[in-house]
């Protein structure tokens, strides 16, 4: 059974709007009656319907006011402007700010049901459009990705986007919650409001309170004058609480009756401010465990976690490893004023088969570093075994054992064999654990499988 289609009826004449709900009163939709600018507002700070029914004599606002914020805002709905003096200024007017239909009073029931069906008919049509144009997407704002495990990200941010929960971003370092959260903010409502991050790590214990919620004149030595907090900066739009878990949990209680109240007081001061704020949060820790150690407040975790999305770290997100590449070499040649053109087959390979413990942003520095410190059109191997050996040296990441050379040309033996001969010996080693030996050689268990496969063989 199809849904039933959303009509916002916005007319101030108590009278007139029981005449048109009369004329719509047999039609399969939901019809909602408001009679001010404000309230139309309102509603759609909750709802988007999918067709106005837009008055443009309002007491409180002029109706092409309202059209002409709903074509900034984007909302998508058809919008049926009716009017009682139709001129050519107010039809161009109109149907530049994105109108689907005028109606000049007075009208026939049928010529509003006419074009009541038709608005819906496309709206129906282009939200079909607009959702498979959704599951083929290769972007979505900051990010690159096409594997299902974005794309199943993007419909996420997509729903969520207009509800006004707070949202609790899960992931490992390096993959995109930041970004999550401002696409968030950039699919909501409040997209014309600001987006305030703050990074609770970033911060000395002492500091972290007057950095989130400012402070007065004298509160402490070194506050010269009164300043806004991030709080106060988030009025109306978003507030982006990074790396949450590393919050002292003497703050977290302050936070928390923030959170419940949307009420704070600067330091040093006892007037108490309200402010309109959309919580985002986002960690790299696992906050239950920090719960049961005492770290975390859980009281606070189920207040913050109304929505939780987790980041998929980029070993699991397939051939998006190589549109990011891609994206990176072409961003940092143009940079940096090199040639770089691609990467050999090798390399791609490569790219595929590593770990990437630092996901994206290990990626991107990886491209950056290959960039400045060589001069050529294509990558190769030589260039991304040495950056990436370096980083496993540096991190004390284990390495596939590697025969001792021989002065001997003809002990030379290809890397293939070499590579081989590692795998099998470090399964051999484990006993057939897939995990352990992945961990061990410095790769994916993914990996692994792969080559198997690759092989013709199986895992026993």
């Amino acid at each position: 059974m199809n849904k039933k289609a959303t009509v916002l009826l916005i007319e101030d004449d108590l009278v007139v709007s029981e005449t048109y709900k009369a004329y719509l009163e047999n039609e399969p939709i939901n019809l909602v009656h408001v009679t001010t600018g404000n309230d139309v507002f309102e509603y759609c700070k909750h709802n988007i319907p999918e067709v106005l029914i837009l008055d443009l004599m309002l007491p409180d606002i002029n109706g092409m006011e309202i059209l002409k914020k709903i074509k900034q805002r984007q909302l998508n709905c058809a919008v049926i402007i009716i009017t009682g003096q139709k001129s050519k200024q107010i039809t161009d007017e109109a149907m530049h700010y994105g109108a689907f239909n005028l109606l000049k009073k007075p009208f026939e029931a049928s010529q509003l049901l006419f074009i009541l069906r038709n608005a819906i008919r496309q709206h129906d049509l282009y939200d079909k459009i607009n959702s498979y144009q959704k599951t083929q997407r290769s972007s979505y704002h900051d990010f690159i990705g096409a594997s299902k495990e974005m794309r199943t990200t993007y419909q996420i941010i997509d729903t969520i986007a207009t509800a006004k929960a707070s949202v609790f971003i899960e992931g490992e370092s390096g993959t995109g919650k930041e970004l999550c959260a401002m696409a968030i903010h950039k699919e909501s409502i409040r997209k014309d409001k600001p987006f305030v991050a703050m990074n609770c790590g970033a911060f000395p214990k002492d500091l972290i309170e007057s950095e989130l919620f400012g402070h007065v004149k004298g509160a402490f030595t070194g506050a010269f004058n009164d300043r806004d907090g991030a709080a106060s900066s988030a009025n109306g739009g978003t507030l982006f609480l990074d790396e949450i878990g590393e919050m002292d949990i003497a703050l977290q209680t302050i936070l928390l009756r923030f959170v419940q109240t949307s009420k704070f007081r600067r330091v040093g001061s006892d007037k108490e401010e309200k402010v309109d704020i959309r919580f985002i949060c986002a960690t790299n820790r696992n906050i239950k465990v920090e719960i049961k150690a005492g770290n975390f407040r859980k009281d606070l975790y189920y207040r913050l976690n109304i929505i939780n999305l987790t980041m998929p770290p980029l070993r699991k997100r397939g051939d998006d490893i190589l549109l990011i590449a891609r994206h990176f070499l072409n961003y940092y040649t143009n940079n940096e004023n090199k040639s770089f053109q691609g990467f050999t087959a090798e390399v791609e390979q490569q790219l595929l088969d590593y770990y990437w413990p630092g996901n994206v942003r290990e990626l991107q520095n990886l491209i950056h570093r290959i960039v400045v410190m060589n001069d050529d059109k294509i990558v190769t191997t030589e260039m991304l075994s040495t950056l990436i050996t370096q980083f496993e040296e540096s991190t004390d990441t284990p390495t596939p054992p590697i025969n001792p050379p021989s002065s001997s040309l003809d002990m030379i033996r290809p890397l293939k064999e070499v590579e081989k001969e590692a795998i099998i010996q470090a399964i051999n080693l484990t006993k057939g654990n897939v995990t352990e030996a992945a961990k061990r050689l410095g790769v994916a268990p993914l990996t692994i499988y792969r080559k198997y496969e690759n092989w013709g063989e199986k895992l026993r």
